[in-house]
């Protein structure tokens, strides 16, 4: 088992200790699953991709180091064309 330390976003943030692949199975090369293509019965024609995991990897192994905090509401972005430290965001005005 080798183990990391991992950012978490759902449910809250946290950092989280979590389980990575064998940099040396054989079987998956170290990427922890191993991905194979698939076609439609009909055409032929590409469909999609599944991803099974490798043996050498237990990716709901994880667990909870720390929660973090959250961040005050008055430093949360409100979308793209707003400035978090303006309370009414930009203006189309020259400065001067």
């Amino acid at each position: 088992m080798r183990l990391r330390i991992q950012r978490s976003a759902w449910p809250r943030n946290a950092l989280i200790l979590t389980d990575t692949p064998r940099p040396d199975c054989p079987d998956c090369d170290g990427v922890g699953g191993i991905q194979y293509h698939y076609g439609d019965p009909e055409t032929g024609e590409y469909a999609g991709t599944d991803w099974d995991p490798c043996t050498c990897w237990h990716e709901n192994r994880r667990w909870l180091l720390l929660p973090l905090p959250r961040m005050p509401r008055w430093l949360r972005r409100r979308g793209q064309d707003t400035d978090p430290w303006a309370p009414g965001g930009y203006s189309n005005e020259p400065p001067f």
